[in-house]
């Protein structure tokens, strides 16, 4: 592959992008991260400027962008809702337009898959999907790459989701998984399946990788697991179906007896975090032995300097 063809690429979401491509960013995020941890400061983003644009709160998202835009000597700006005009006085297609000319790049986290489409479409420079209702791209990146760190490759591992199949994480996890040849099992209750539409595009890129799709009800599917997944219950913006979806999922809790159902010692525990402990996963599994979910938040932070450094101009 050349490396070139990355450059002054979005990303959106992983449907558009090959697994060679894929692979090289996966490969990058463990070059930087080593760099990181052999102390070298690098300076790739010297008189570059970035534009982080936050509709929705975040730990993660935004620090590693921050973080790793500013170590390469770049400028990152933050802006809220409450310092621009996106959508409000001023159209997304306009608001992009002029970022564009300012910035070098930018990142998006909001609600709507549209705004980041409309950014990317308008802006005329690489536009990264930091999270929407739809997808979290950037998240499943750091999620196989800290599957690979366990066990040394993902190629043929089983990634098993539990909890809400509809979630951003759940659907993008199902398309990088089918591109690399991950066998994605997600475990939900059937009125929380992922849609049809999705499942039938992953089963497509799985018939070319050897990756096996499986959607079920049913908890005994997580035998034999490489590693276990869940997520919030109930994510940003629907907070007010709280008690109908604790009382869809809470037989769908992560805890000890569920790891064991795995059948095997080894298997890892992955969460993209924030966690709600008591819900969702018992603290026990969260902090416990198993748990990766702390090398998952770090590598949040390689993973997003890696696209940068592939796609900056």
């Amino acid at each position: 592959m050349n490396p070139e063809q990355l450059k002054g690429r979005s990303l959106l979401t992983w449907k558009d992008y090959t697994a060679e491509e894929i692979r090289y960013l996966l490969e990058l995020s463990k070059e930087v991260k080593q760099q990181k941890k052999r102390g070298q400061i690098h300076q790739r983003f010297v008189g570059k400027t970035l534009a982080l644009i936050f509709e929705k709160r975040s730990t993660r998202t935004r620090c590693a962008f921050e973080t790793a835009f500013g170590e390469e000597g770049g400028h990152p700006v933050f802006l809220s809702t409450q310092d621009i005009q996106l959508g409000a006085k001023e159209s997304v297609e306009d608001t992009a337009r002029v970022l564009g000319r300012m910035f070098d790049a930018i990142e998006f986290r909001g609600f709507k898959q549209e705004t980041v489409e409309k950014l990317a479409a308008y802006s005329g420079v690489p536009v990264y999907n930091g999270l929407t209702d739809q997808f979290h791209p950037t998240q499943a990146l750091a999620d196989i790459m800290t599957l690979e760190e366990a066990f040394g490759t993902s190629t043929g591992k089983k990634l098993c989701f539990v909890g809400d199949g509809r979630n951003n994480v759940a659907r993008s996890l199902m398309i990088i998984c089918s591109k690399l040849g991950i066998h994605f099992t997600v475990v939900t209750p059937k009125s929380l399946y992922p849609d049809q539409a999705l499942q039938e595009i992953c089963h497509q890129f799985g018939t070319e990788s050897k990756a096996k799709l499986e959607i079920t009800d049913d908890l005994h599917a997580v035998q034999g697991s490489d590693a276990i997944y869940t997520d919030v219950w109930v994510s940003m913006g629907e907070e007010s179906q709280r008690e109908e979806r604790i009382g869809l999922l809470k037989a769908y809790q992560v805890n000890q007896t569920l790891m064991k159902k795995t059948g095997r010692g080894d298997t890892i525990f992955l969460h993209c975090l924030p966690a709600v402990k008591g819900e969702e996963v018992t603290q026990d599994v969260i902090d416990g032995s198993q748990s990766r979910a702390w090398d998952q938040a770090e590598n949040r932070k390689h993973t997003v300097k890696a696209i940068m450094l592939a796609t900056i101009k």
